[in-house]
């Protein structure tokens, strides 16, 4: 019987909380993505095509970062309240990496950091598969 390896990831455009339980026991790492407002407005003043391109390459560092954490695991919870666990899984179902991970994508509020624990733990406790 395989272990079963979960991890909940709340996370934005700009943040991802990686939430992994194991035995009921929650450890917590945050990936941020490099693209800051900041860098948004620097590179705004040059050009707004290079403004875009640089966000999509930001973007796209910020979505590998996670796709590397997440081949670890057996199943997945992408929550939050942005479309950044939409654009991340539509990456995720075209790689054939990661096809036998289960990954589940659900629409979650702002939620503090007490609540997406509890959030990941009551999926994984629900719906163990």
């Amino acid at each position: 019987m395989q272990i079963q390896r979960n991890i909940g990831i709340y996370m934005d455009h700009s943040t991802a909380q990686l939430i992994e339980i194991t035995n009921d026991i929650i450890a917590t790492k945050t990936i941020a993505s490099k693209f800051t407002h900041e860098a948004k407005e620097l590179t705004l003043l040059n050009s707004e095509k290079g403004m875009h391109q640089k966000e999509q390459h930001q973007q796209s560092s910020y979505y590998s970062a996670l796709g590397e954490v997440i081949k670890k695991y057996t199943r997945v919870l992408l929550f939050g309240p942005t479309t950044a666990k939409s654009e991340l899984f539509n990456l995720l179902v075209n790689d054939y990496q990661f096809n036998k991970i289960h990954i589940a994508v659900i629409h979650a509020d702002k939620l503090t950091e007490n609540k997406q624990h509890a959030f990941a733990l009551e999926y994984f406790s629900k719906n163990n598969i």
